[in-house]
C-alpha cells in the first residue's frame, strides 16, 4: 500500500484512460419524469418531494409556462437559478403556493386585495404583496420589502404543493437572449438539462408569463400583462 502523502490523489485503474491520462469529469444530467398532467401519478410526485427537500432544482410545468423550482429558501438553488437566467440580486422570485390560506400566511392581505385574489385564483396571476416575517429576506424585494404570489391551476404543481406542505421558490424558466420562456420538455433537457436536477415531463404547455398584479399600495397596479385576463381591471 501507498501510503506518501499523494496517495489519495491519484487516480484509479477505473479512472485514468489508456494512455493514463483521467476520464474527462461527467457533466450532470437531469432525471426527466414523465408525469401525468391531470392525474399525476402518486410515486412520482413523491419522488420529485423528495428531491426537492433534497436541495434539487427542477424545471416543472404550470398553468402559464414551464418554470424553476426549489425548496423555499434554498440558498444554493436560487444561486444556481440565477447562475442560468444570468439575474442579480434584484431578480424577484414567486412563492407558489396551494391556496389563499396559504398566501396569507408569507403575505399582509387586506379585505380588498384577498376579495381580488380569491376571484382570479387558481390562474394565470402573480400577485405582489408586503411580505410577512416567514418570507426569507433574501426572497424579498431588498427595497419594498414585498414578494410574489401565485395559485396555479395545474394538478402537478397542486400534487407536489400538497406533498410539501409548503410554497415552492420559483422562477420563469426563461434564458438569456430568448424572447419567450422554454415550454416543450425536450428542448428545456436539450438547453438545461446539465444545470438542473429533475425535468418534469406532462406535455408542452404554454408560452405566456403569468399576468403580474402589484396590490402592495391599496390599489391594483398591473405590471405585466400574460396569460391572465386583466380588461375587468382596467
Amino acid at each position: 500500500m501507498d501510503d506518501s502523502p499523494n496517495a489519495a490523489e491519484k487516480p484509479s485503474n477505473a479512472e485514468v484512460l489508456a494512455d493514463g491520462r483521467p476520464w474527462p469529469k461527467m457533466r450532470r444530467v437531469a432525471r426527466l419524469i414523465e408525469i401525468h398532467p391531470k392525474n399525476p401519478q402518486p410515486r412520482l410526485v413523491e419522488a420529485v418531494v423528495s428531491a426537492l427537500h433534497e436541495g434539487a432544482l427542477i424545471a416543472y410545468p404550470t398553468d402559464s409556462c414551464y418554470a424553476f423550482g426549489c425548496h423555499l429558501g434554498d440558498k444554493r438553488a436560487m444561486d444556481r437559478i440565477h447562475r442560468i437566467r444570468r439575474t442579480d440580486k434584484t431578480h424577484n422570485f414567486t412563492l407558489v403556493c396551494s391556496d389563499l390560506s396559504e398566501i396569507s400566511t408569507y403575505a399582509r392581505v387586506d379585505n380588498w386585495a384577498y376579495r381580488l385574489i380569491r376571484s382570479l385564483t387558481p390562474g394565470p396571476y402573480t400577485f405582489i404583496l408586503p411580505a410577512t416575517r416567514e418570507v426569507p429576506k433574501r426572497l424579498q424585494n431588498p427595497k419594498r420589502r414585498t414578494i410574489g404570489l401565485r395559485v396555479p391551476d395545474h394538478a402537478v404543481v397542486h400534487a407536489m404543493l400538497e406533498g410539501l406542505g409548503e410554497p415552492i421558490m420559483s422562477s420563469t424558466l426563461s434564458l438569456p437572449g430568448d424572447d419567450m420562456p422554454l415550454t416543450d420538455p425536450q428542448e428545456i433537457e436539450d438547453r438545461v438539462g446539465h444545470d438542473i436536477d429533475v425535468i418534469l415531463d406532462s406535455g408542452p404547455v404554454g408560452v405566456e408569463p403569468t399576468t403580474v398584479l402589484d396590490l402592495s399600495h391599496g390599489s391594483v397596479e398591473i405590471l405585466r400583462v400574460g396569460r391572465g385576463a386583466v380588461d375587468a381591471l382596467r
